[in-house]
């Protein structure tokens, strides 16, 4: 429940989550995250680390990939739940998800560990799938957390900036737009992220439209004959997303490859995924949106 203060406890147990605690302006309830919570930046300072896990950090996208196929192989788990930690922070509310275990602790995990430790705490699991989706997610935290005006307040804003470019790029030419996100081995893009292209004023191809992301071929991704090709690989920031887009860039001779901040814009289903929308409109009708803010997004030759 939530205290005498009208403060709740809250965990997140998946980086997107952390993003809309704060988007919420819960931030200084927030008391545990993960290893890989880093936005804002604030968030590592104060905050209990909760859930751990392998630093990929100076690896390549195949030894990422190795190293994932090889855990789930295993039937080992590529995150760990600090479980002791998690009591002692006594959380109300723990926010968790089931969408992808490369992403986050499956929650059954979570609900055995607080069965283990005795502890009362609500569970909400977020599984969007599509962009609507996600938004509605931000609705439950809202309303789980004891702030459903805010919520609300910030998803209606969130609607206007997608009417918005969707008002901007109407009745123009919609580019083929494939998004790789995955490069050794490939990987298509599946649950909202074809979404980001269509409310861009794009047509996905070669995509899995609220399915999950699979590995696919070049061959495939090429026989789609994309205009546009979006790298933005899970985990990475721009630099990483523009390295990898270069590698890929030959593969494409007809299109244009651009590099996206993946980890802001793509693939962690919070608030910036409007970011996303919009930066994304950007470069497929870049005379009629504003050009994306430096930093989210880089054309590669």
């Amino acid at each position: 429940g939530i205290g005498q203060d009208g403060r709740m406890r809250l965990v997140s147990l998946l980086p997107s989550a952390t993003e809309i605690v704060y988007a919420l302006g819960l931030g200084d309830d927030l008391v545990g995250v993960t290893f890989e919570c880093d936005v804002p930046p604030a968030t590592r300072g104060d905050k209990t680390v909760v859930v751990g896990g392998r630093d990929t950090r100076g690896l390549t996208p195949h030894d990422i990939d190795a190293y994932v196929k090889a855990q789930m192989a295993a039937g080992s788990d590529l995150y760990t739940l600090h479980r002791d930690a998690l009591a002692g922070l006594k959380p109300e509310l723990i926010l968790t998800q089931d969408l992808c275990r490369v992403c986050a602790l499956p929650s059954g995990q979570v609900s055995d560990a607080l069965d283990y430790l005795g502890c009362r705490a609500d569970v909400l699991s977020l599984d969007p799938h599509t962009l609507d989706e996600v938004l509605d997610t931000i609705l439950a935290v809202g309303a789980r957390a004891g702030v459903p005006e805010r919520s609300e307040t910030l998803v209606t804003g969130l609607h206007t900036r997608l009417k918005a470019v969707a008002a901007a790029v109407t009745g123009r030419p919609r580019p083929r737009v494939a998004v790789v996100e995955w490069v050794d081995p490939p990987f298509t893009a599946g649950h909202w992220v074809p979404d980001l292209v269509r409310s861009a004023g794009g047509n996905p191809v070669a995509a899995r439209p609220g399915a999950r992301s699979v590995q696919t071929t070049w061959q495939e991704l090429t026989d789609a004959a994309p205009d546009v090709v979006l790298v933005t690989p899970c985990g990475f920031r721009l630099d990483g997303a523009a390295q990898q887009a270069e590698t890929v860039a030959p593969r494409f001779p007809g299109a244009a490859v651009w590099a996206i901040d993946a980890d802001g814009l793509v693939v962690r289903p919070g608030p910036r995924l409007v970011d996303g929308v919009e930066a994304i409109a950007a470069i497929l009708h870049p005379d009629a949106v504003p050009e994306p803010p430096v930093g989210t997004v880089t054309r590669v030759a």
